[in-house]
């Protein structure tokens, strides 16, 4: 297909401001009808509460009968061998040879029992649907919902990912010679960093295989998805769209809307706003059109075209919302796809042509997106999609959008993830708000840190563009906050949004629960979610769950032998956590030495 079919395919008009929103790309993508739209409501008033019930509950994190109520005096040792393990430096660094000679020397059935009794346990919820259903129902009793995620990956040597990443993410057109030069070193592909597990801790790693595997991974997902609806009500399911497709997709449509987002603010910079938050850069829409008529863009007649009355309203400027509406079936995309690079005066390409099955390729992914969206949506659980690396995320983050605008109707269903470490995390968030504020649909979020820092940083200076992440953990933890007060406000006055804050920081915790406190958001409006990891911080889960918080444990399950890259990476995050910061093991022990001096040597967990 041309590619001024596919673009268009993806990128439909964002819906101007006062109008209602339009059929979501992916929708037109996949040939799927949207659902019924619901009646207008009140979504661009403040949102009307009745009175409070009650204030926010206290929640105390060093009250250590009510962190492990759930928990038996065995999975408390358990978690402190555990958790000690993976603060030995030695231990942790050749835990990969010692588990391999575990296995060799204890034989598959023997090794699989040792792991259960230990890191498996404290990490993995089962082997399969069936076997996880004990667990996410004793935390359930306790106010611990789950998040499901089927934590199998391909057993892969280095050799054998940097080749699958090399051949998927590099287009044909680029494998023949022809285009390689033109795409920014951000977005091509390169071998040094082709295995993308490396220096990663805490998030999955899918390499595309062939569209078959593809197809395996949905219907993995499917099952994910069931499982959590069997088993809790108003449960989550996690994806990464990765799974799904050629990478080599999300590669080029990232350098589209980046380079697209990059020329918006180049022009701002001639304007003289350079630096300001992409929310208050507006163009002055007259010096835009004679800067683009200037750049040879469009002839001046077309250039006028685009900004219509009904885009510009009555402020007669252009914000990136609306520059971004501009990449749309119904304005000449054979120019738009070449944007001026101002420093050399030479009109550069978006994208190259994708051939016959690279189109089908992209086309297969939006349709997983979309059945996997579909079968949420009608089994009532929410679907999070993950975070990925910087140059896949520009367009994991726009498909995700796109599934919101056709889900998020009603609730939020679609939850995209914000990676608080990057240095643009607040104008992302602040644009997508807005954006659902405009289109009238329901925003939905999960704030992270991040889990690709060290790769992205170390990728960055050797490939040589900008380092994405903020220059310092007190960075990041600012970020972090400032996004989150942003979303609260946005869930005080809109009433529309939800949001996960998915942490394991205390002191973000309580900075939560305090802004709720201070903008009247009770938890039982389930409007703010707690998450943190299945095996971590219970100090902060259950008594979160045990004062009505909504809290969410990411429950990874799969059989044993499968799971071990999963394991492995929390063993080093648990060391870069752990050793530095000793109050979990710390609780652990007061509870073990206060039961057993009140003589409680068989405890068995009950709810109040």
């Amino acid at each position: 297909m041309a590619l001024r079919s596919l673009v268009p395919a993806l990128l439909r008009k964002a819906t101007p401001r006062r109008a209602p929103a339009s059929v979501s790309s992916v929708a037109a993508a996949a040939r799927c009808e949207p659902p019924a739209e619901p009646p207008a409501g009140p979504s661009s008033q403040p949102n009307s509460r009745s009175p409070r019930p009650a204030p926010v509950p206290p929640v105390d994190f060093g009250n250590t009968e009510a962190a492990y109520r759930s928990r038996t005096n065995g999975e408390l040792l358990r978690s402190l061998l555990v958790l000690r393990i993976c603060a030995v430096d030695r231990l942790v660094e050749k835990h990969e040879e010692l588990l391999a000679l575990s296995q060799k020397l204890l034989g598959q059935r023997l090794f699989d029992r040792l792991m259960k009794m230990t890191f498996y346990g404290q990490f993995v919820g089962g082997e399969d649907q069936e076997a996880i259903k004990p667990l996410i129902k004793h935390n359930q009793a306790f106010g611990v919902g789950s998040i499901l995620d089927y934590s199998v990956e391909e057993d892969l040597s280095h050799e054998e990912a940097e080749k699958k990443e090399m051949d998927s993410c590099t287009a044909d057109a680029e494998k023949n010679g022809r285009g390689a030069s033109r795409r920014e070193k951000q977005f091509q592909a390169h071998r040094a960093f082709g295995d993308r597990r490396d220096r990663v801790i805490s998030a999955r790693t899918y390499f595309y295989a062939n569209e078959a595997k593809c197809d395996q991974h949905m219907e993995t997902f499917l099952r994910c998805i069931d499982a959590s609806a069997g088993v809790t009500d108003n449960g989550f399911s996690a994806i990464k769209l990765t799974a799904l497709g050629r990478p080599q997709f999300l590669l080029q449509f990232s350098e589209v809307l980046t380079k697209w987002r990059k020329f918006f603010h180049q022009i701002a910079a001639e304007q003289g706003q350079a630096g300001l938050p992409a929310m208050e850069t507006k163009l002055e829409v007259t010096e835009l059109q004679k800067s683009l008529e200037n750049l040879g863009i469009a002839t001046k007649a077309e250039i006028q075209d685009w900004f219509t009355g009904e885009m510009l309203g009555v402020s007669g400027t252009v914000d990136l919302l609306d520059w971004n509406s501009l990449i749309d079936s119904r304005t000449k995309l054979s120019r738009l796809l070449h944007v001026p690079n101002i420093e050399t005066g030479q009109l550069e390409p978006l994208l190259s042509h994708f051939t016959e099955e690279e189109d089908l390729q992209m086309k297969r992914m939006l349709q997983r997106i979309d059945i996997l969206a579909k079968r949420a949506m009608k089994v009532g659980v929410r679907l999070m999609v993950d975070a990925e690396q910087t140059y896949f995320q520009p367009a994991i983050s726009r498909l995700t959008l796109e599934m919101q605008r056709k889900f998020n109707t009603r609730e939020p269903v679609i939850f995209n993830t914000y990676q608080c470490y990057l240095k643009d995390a607040y104008d992302n968030v602040s644009l997508d708000v807005e954006l659902a504020r405009r289109e009238g649909w329901c925003f939905g979020a999960k704030l992270v840190r991040g889990a690709y820092m060290a790769q992205e940083r170390e990728r960055a200076a050797e490939v040589g563009y900008e380092d994405p992440i903020n220059p310092t953990y007190g960075a990041t933890n600012a970020m972090y906050h400032r996004c989150l007060n942003y979303i609260l406000e946005e869930i005080k006055h809109q009433g529309r949004a939800s949001m996960m804050v998915a942490s394991h920081n205390e002191d973000t915790v309580r900075f939560t629960i305090q802004k709720m406190e201070e903008l009247g958001l009770h938890p039982t409006e389930k409007k703010v979610y707690f998450g943190q990891l299945l095996g971590m911080c219970d100090q902060i889960s259950f008594p979160l769950g045990q004062a009505g918080f909504p809290v969410y444990k990411y429950v990874p399950y799969g059989p044993v032998k499968e799971v071990l890259p999963y394991l492995s990476r929390r063993a080093l995050e648990n060391r870069g956590m752990m050793k530095g910061a000793q109050r979990e093991r710390a609780l652990l022990w007061k509870e073990l030495k206060r039961r057993l001096l009140r003589g409680d040597f068989f405890y068995r967990p009950s709810t109040l």
